[in-house]
């Protein structure tokens, strides 16, 4: 195949701030910073990385695309990624499901699953 997914894209207000909020959700560092971008990744050579960009305007409703992330220890993550600067999401999800929304300091959503060891289960 002729194609990779080399990036995601975040648009940003706080560009170090939601950089630095990713680097330790995810134990990756910044790798290439200016005032118009951000990006970080776990290596310049692993890809995808994520890129903060800057936007003048807020974020308003749902996100289109979120992040699912998969931990050893679904709890334990949670508690961390809060006192990290999380806070818990309410996307209409229900009581019932086995993940957790979280949104980053800027509102932008995301999942912690519970642990997984395939795209397929």
């Amino acid at each position: 195949m002729a194609l990779s997914l080399y990036q995601i894209a975040v648009d940003a207000h706080d560009l170090p701030g939601l950089a630095r909020f990713w680097c330790q959700v995810l134990d990756w560092k910044v790798l290439f910073e200016h005032p118009e971008e951000i990006v970080i990744g776990a290596d310049e050579h692993a890809w995808p990385g994520i890129v903060f960009v800057p936007v003048p305007e807020g974020k308003s409703g749902k996100n289109r695309l979120h992040l699912d992330l998969s931990p050893d220890d679904q709890a334990a993550e949670v508690d961390r990624l809060i006192a990290l600067g999380a806070r818990r999401a309410d996307v209409g999800q229900g009581s019932d499901v086995t993940w957790v929304v979280l949104a980053d300091p800027e509102g932008n959503e995301f999942c912690v699953l519970r642990p997984k060891t395939s795209l397929s289960a």
